[in-house]
């Protein structure tokens, strides 16, 4: 049977170009988003298969516990879940903490708590990280770390805490539970070409529309689940993911 995909934060740019990657490989979906304003905007990017997505209204800055979030997934019955939510930087800066970090870990606990859940696929970004990248430049590390301690130091402490979170979950459940943290650089609308993926530098730019392939090809593929980099580059997504997942690459490396 296809997986059912409950895709948390459906209305984001990332979220939109999720939607119809998803169904053109014959899954469901379930899409949360915060306004039934939204709903042409979903249904727009389903396309032809919009009858195999659900929308849910539900506002995720009202997930205040583990047991709001297990609801939503025992009304939707998701195989998969997808967290591609943010409160995008917007004031005010509870906001970050109240959705990138507390709603986003309150879902990583009620889907590792359903048997029926055996993908979470996390979207973050490059720099989510404690420790240097052991294959970082000092160019790399240092921009990182401006700003991470500077434009971006409230969603890099949600962000971070997040995808720590995730990365516990998956070691705690084993092989039979898979955690993916995809991490691209700074977004753009650009999608043409290909990307670069795995044990990569810090800086650099990825189209949002290549980080929904990956993300379908990431949850498609028979992978372990880890942390995954990723920029704009020259190879195809389905071969750069092939490569990751055989090789067993965890862009993890070197955090504590």
């Amino acid at each position: 049977m296809a997986p059912h995909v409950l895709l948390l934060g459906g209305h984001g740019k990332v979220s939109l170009h999720l939607t119809p990657l998803l169904l053109q490989k014959s899954w469901t979906v379930t899409s949360t988003i915060r306004s039934a304003a939204h709903t042409p905007d979903l249904l727009s990017a389903a396309g032809s298969r919009a009858s195999d997505l659900s929308i849910k209204i539900h506002d995720l800055e009202k997930v205040n516990s583990q047991t709001d979030a297990q609801a939503v997934i025992d009304e939707t019955k998701p195989d998969y879940v997808v967290f591609s939510a943010g409160a995008g930087g917007k004031p005010p800066k509870s906001r970050t903490y109240t959705i990138d970090r507390d709603a986003c870990i309150h879902f990583i606990n009620a889907a590792a708590s359903t048997p029926s859940v055996t993908k979470f696929l996390l979207v973050s970004y490059i720099g989510s990280r404690r420790s240097r990248a052991p294959w970082w430049t000092d160019q790399d590390w240092a921009s990182t770390q401006e700003i991470n301690n500077g434009a971006l130091k409230d969603y890099h402490i949600a962000k971070l805490a997040a995808d720590e979170a995730l990365a516990a979950v998956a070691k705690e459940r084993g092989e039979a539970w898979v955690g993916w943290c995809l991490r691209p650089g700074s977004l753009s609308d650009e999608n043409a070409g290909g990307v670069k993926v795995g044990k990569i530098e810090a800086r650099g730019k990825i189209g949002r529309g290549k980080v929904a392939e990956l993300a379908v090809a990431l949850l498609a593929s028979e992978g372990k689940g880890g942390w995954v980099d990723c920029l704009e580059g020259d190879e195809a997504v389905e071969v750069a993911i092939e490569r990751v997942v055989s090789e067993g690459v965890d862009c993890r490396d070197g955090e504590a």
